[in-house]
């Protein structure tokens, strides 16, 4: 428990990011759960486009200081190279 006018303080404004950055991981997870659903299914077409959005996600994240900028780097890295390794449509 807080015992200071600025603890207090302070753990307001914890819960206020705490619940903002909640939702920023939420985006980025379900971002890359419909990427790597579309890469299970082997659809090439789907996968890039998932890729776009998932990449935006992740580096906006990283922007805001939710992830670490080297960690959206390797996550968009592996994803991409998850849908490089499919094979285009016939």
């Amino acid at each position: 428990m807080a015992n200071t006018r600025s603890a207090e303080k302070r753990n307001r404004q914890a819960q206020k990011r705490r619940l903002r950055n909640q939702t920023v991981r939420s985006r980025v997870k379900t971002a890359v759960k419909k990427l790597r659903e579309a890469v299970e299914r082997g659809e090439k077409g789907p996968a890039a486009e998932a890729l776009k959005v998932a990449a935006r996600v992740i580096e906006k994240a990283a922007s805001k200081g939710v992830v670490h900028g080297n960690t959206a780097s390797r996550k968009i890295s592996r994803l991409a190279r998850s849908v490089a390794k499919l094979e285009p449509a016939k």
